[in-house]
């Protein structure tokens, strides 16, 4: 099966994922995708936005230059009937929404009640789901949520 890989995800970002896919018998293909970064070649009706932590989530939804361009994406992934799912690598402290409320920015005055808070108002909100992983299980998660 071919995985559509967005061109515009870091290189390097998310190494893991491409390898786990490939050495699983799947061909990696990068190209621009208008939502998210990783989704099937000839069926986007499932996208995957990866985020490498909290701290770049919270970002993209607590951000005000960088929520206007990640909520323009799920409302692009709502209108075109997309299913988009927000893969978070945060290691096992995290496996819920309900688990971020105990997390605490290093970088920020954002909490972790705020932050998850703005993840249920989106995934309420555009039908978004949110998802966490040990980054070294990222590739395999990836492989279930696409059912590959």
């Amino acid at each position: 099966m071919k995985i559509l890989h967005d061109t515009r995800d870091k290189a390097g970002k998310h190494v893991n994922v491409d390898s786990y896919l490939s050495r699983h018998g799947h061909e990696v293909i990068y190209r621009k995708l208008d939502v998210g970064d990783i989704t099937l070649d000839g069926d986007e009706s499932i996208c995957i936005d990866l985020k490498r932590n909290l701290e770049e989530l919270s970002r993209n939804l607590m951000n005000r230059s960088d929520k206007s361009r990640f909520y323009k994406e799920i409302r692009r992934a709502k209108e075109c009937g997309i299913k988009l799912y927000v893969l978070c690598e945060h290691g096992s402290s995290v496996k819920t929404i309900t688990d971020v409320a105990t997390w605490r920015s290093s970088y920020s005055g954002v909490s972790g009640r705020d932050l998850m808070e703005r993840i249920y108002s989106a995934h309420i909100g555009y039908g978004v789901e949110f998802l966490f992983c040990d980054k070294r299980s990222t590739g395999r998660v990836v492989a279930e949520i696409l059912k590959l």
